[in-house]
């Protein structure tokens, strides 16, 4: 049986609603107006949180790529200048913190730095995430670990001994961790949702599934097979610019999706054998012989 541990004001863990995430990355291309839009997608829907992805470029740019020239919306710069481009700073994040509280939605960050970690807490942040990329970033996890709050980490691309190193340094009433393959868009035959089952049976912490794939059926799967909780990438338009559109939801999928979760939540039961009242008509309209 799982920990449930307390995001804000939901528990997330086994006997609690799925914990749904929509997140907005980096999809919102720096534009506050868009991450507006996608904030009132995912309140819409009824997600429970939106989480967004901080870096601090000077820090995140390897060395290698800083002066690489490449082709974006604003013209022509190089991938240094780039990465400043889609990054939000101290005004935006605090209108997205207003905002979000206006519409009654969580949220919080996947910090990729330290400072970006230092950035984000003066937000006060009801969980933060660490993307797969930083499993093995083991300064960086005892960083966020440092701040006392729960963290969800992501597990793609890693092994086993990987994902052990990583969350053994986790306070086990904090820890919360994510099944997930880090390829964009993903297909169906790396997913390997049966994971989310094997890390169950290893850890007493609550387990969810971050997916990279298209469609909505397979994320479905991941909750049937116990995810405490959900994340998918969201856009407003899947043919936007940027990396993880692609492998985003559109509103109306989200919408979708946060609904048919709930269906099979209210579907899964409780695995206890019982005959409902709402059978009682058919029994003694279709039964002839009724045992005792």
């Amino acid at each position: 049986m799982s920990t449930a541990i307390a995001i804000g004001d939901r528990m997330v863990g086994t006997g609690h609603p799925v914990f749904i995430t929509a997140e907005i990355g980096i999809n919102h291309n720096g534009d506050l107006g868009i991450a507006r839009r996608l904030i009132d997608a995912a309140a819409l829907a009824g997600c429970d949180a939106v989480k967004f992805q901080k870096r601090t470029p000077e820090l995140c740019v390897p060395a290698n790529q800083r002066n690489l020239v490449r082709e974006t919306p604003w013209g022509m710069m190089t991938y240094r200048e780039y990465r400043c481009r889609v990054e939000f700073g101290p005004d935006e994040y605090a209108d997205i913190d207003r905002y979000c509280r206006e519409k009654r939605i969580l949220w919080f960050a996947s910090c990729w730095d330290a400072q970006s970690v230092e950035f984000i807490e003066r937000f006060n942040p009801v969980c933060y995430k660490l993307a797969s990329a930083s499993l093995t970033d083991l300064p960086l996890l005892e960083r966020v670990n440092a701040t006392g709050r729960p963290m969800m980490l992501s597990t793609g691309m890693s092994t086993m001994e990987q994902i052990e190193r990583g969350a053994s340094g986790i306070a086990g009433d904090r820890l919360l961790l994510a099944h997930s393959t880090s390829t964009y868009p993903c297909p169906p035959h790396e997913l390997n949702l049966r994971m989310i089952q094997t890390l169950k049976s290893r850890y007493s912490c609550p387990v969810g599934y971050s997916g990279h794939e298209v469609g909505l059926q397979t994320t479905y799967a991941a909750v049937v097979l116990g995810a405490d909780f959900v994340e998918r990438h969201i856009t407003l338009d899947r043919a936007m610019w940027g990396s993880d559109q692609a492998a985003s939801v559109e509103p109306g999928g989200l919408v979708r999706l946060v609904r048919d979760i709930r269906i099979i939540e209210a579907a899964m039961g409780d695995g206890v054998k019982r005959v409902y009242q709402s059978e009682e008509t058919a029994i003694r309209r279709l039964r002839r012989h009724e045992a005792s």
